[in-house]
């Protein structure tokens, strides 16, 4: 399963190629039984989770566009990250923002 994630997002981070808008060291990493992209060594995404200002994370839960990411079914709440779960849904230039802005906020 981490391959398959990894291979996810590895292609669409070529897909929506945001190198030249990030300044700081890119990487994806496989992470628990899926996969990351790290800024700076500092984890800001993992498929499709992403790690954006508080005020916009509301927002999107609120809309239904993003749910709360909880790792576990009983576990809490990590605050501040939006998870996505249809990557289908959502148009390239919409996940170019959520990575520019996500890579931020490390």
């Amino acid at each position: 399963m981490a391959k398959e994630y990894f291979d996810k997002l590895s292609s669409l981070l070529q897909q929506i190629n945001i190198e030249n808008e990030v300044s700081l060291p890119l990487e994806v990493k496989h992470y628990f039984s899926g996969a990351a992209l790290y800024v700076n060594k500092t984890i800001c995404v993992s498929w499709l989770a992403f790690k954006l200002p508080e005020q916009e994370v509301q927002e999107l839960i609120n809309t239904g566009e993003a749910r709360p990411l909880k790792y576990f079914p009983k576990g809490h709440i990590k605050k501040g990250y939006a998870l996505f779960e249809n990557p289908d849904d959502k148009n390239p230039e919409q996940w170019r923002r959520y990575f520019i802005t996500s890579s931020g906020q490390v």
